[in-house]
C-alpha cells in the first residue's frame, strides 16, 4: 500500500510535481476564485496525450478530462479525485484520499478504489479526519451529481462554478 500520493502545482513556474517527483512543464495554468485549471502534454505516455484538470478546493476534489491515444479510450467524461486541496500564494497542492469518481454524463457516477481506501485507512496512511472528509466528500460529491442526473456541469453549476475546457 502506498501512501497519499502529493502533487504540487507552481503556477508561476509553469510547473507540475507529480506524485512520484518528476517535474512536468504546464502549458496552461489559469486561476479562478473557484479553483485553478491546469491543461498539460502527457509526454511519454503509452495511453494518454494531455491532461486537463480543475482543482476544487472547497468541493474537495480534482475534475479531470483525459486525451487518450487512439485505441486506449475509456467510456467516461470526467474523472474525479477525492483530495485535500491547499493553496499557498502560487502553489498548490494535492492530497489525494484513494476514492475517485468517473462520471458518465446523463448516464451514472461511480466510486473507485473503495478497496485501496479500505487499505490505506487500515494501514494508518489516512488518519481519522481525513478518511472522514474522503468519504463525506464521496457521498456528498454524489448525492450532487445524482440529483443532476450525472451531470456534472448543472451540479458545479448550481454552485456558483462554471468549468472551461480548452480541448472539449
Amino acid at each position: 500500500m502506498h501512501p497519499p500520493k502529493v502533487e504540487t502545482f507552481d503556477v508561476r513556474a509553469r510547473t507540475n510535481t507529480d506524485p512520484k517527483g518528476f517535474i512536468r512543464p504546464v502549458e496552461e495554468y489559469r486561476v479562478e476564485p473557484f479553483g485553478l485549471y491546469l491543461m498539460r502534454p502527457m509526454q511519454d505516455h503509452p495511453r494518454v496525450d494531455w491532461i486537463e484538470s480543475w482543482l476544487l478546493p472547497a468541493q474537495g476534489i480534482r475534475v479531470t478530462d483525459w486525451g487518450w491515444r487512439p485505441g486506449h479510450e475509456r467510456d467516461q467524461d470526467f474523472y474525479l479525485d477525492i483530495a485535500d486541496i491547499e493553496r499557498d500564494g502560487d502553489v498548490w497542492r494535492t492530497v489525494d484520499h484513494y476514492l475517485d469518481i468517473v462520471v458518465r454524463t446523463g448516464r451514472d457516477s461511480r466510486v473507485l478504489d473503495l478497496d485501496e481506501y479500505v487499505s490505506a485507512v487500515a494501514a494508518g496512511l489516512l488518519d481519522t479526519a481525513a478518511a472522514e472528509r474522503a468519504l463525506a466528500t464521496s457521498y456528498r460529491v454524489l448525492s450532487g451529481l445524482g440529483a443532476h442526473r450525472h451531470d456534472l456541469d448543472a451540479w458545479l453549476s448550481d454552485l456558483g462554478i462554471s468549468l472551461t475546457w480548452r480541448r472539449r
